[in-house]
């Protein structure tokens, strides 16, 4: 059973929005850290944005700083991933992920790299057509 459970992807046009969630049912400790990841076709997987569940705090890449937003539900134990103006370089399959085991991430270094993650979704596709 899947630990990461992403839905909302699809195909859209030029300067839309959308919004991925990403739920998980595992018990967290509310420490924690959720985040996004996206992987282009041909590129590496880079980091989007994050949520602490402990400070509130959120992170962003500076590619989609300004358009997209990070925020939570904690009564659903999931985290949103808004995503205004998109553009055509927003393409890729993006990827929930989370740090469900102890010790947490809580600063924005950990909260960018991959190997801070313990949990990942199947990821889902977004596809932005100009």
């Amino acid at each position: 059973q899947a630990q990461l459970e992403e839905s909302g992807g699809g195909l859209i046009q030029v300067g839309d929005s959308l919004t991925l969630s990403c739920a998980t049912r595992e018990r967290t400790s509310g420490s924690h850290t959720m985040g996004w990841f996206r992987q282009a076709p041909g590129k590496e997987r880079e980091f989007v944005a994050a949520f602490n569940w402990g400070t509130g705090m959120t992170f962003y890449a500076d590619s989609v700083k300004g358009r997209f937003t990070i925020s939570r539900d904690a009564a659903k134990n999931t985290v949103y991933l808004q995503m205004n103006s998109l553009k055509p370089d927003d393409t890729a399959v993006y990827f929930c992920a989370a740090d469900l085991s102890p010790p947490h991430c809580s600063g924005s270094g950990c909260a960018r790299r991959q190997s801070t993650y313990d949990s990942w979704g199947q990821g889902t596709q977004v596809t932005v057509s100009s």
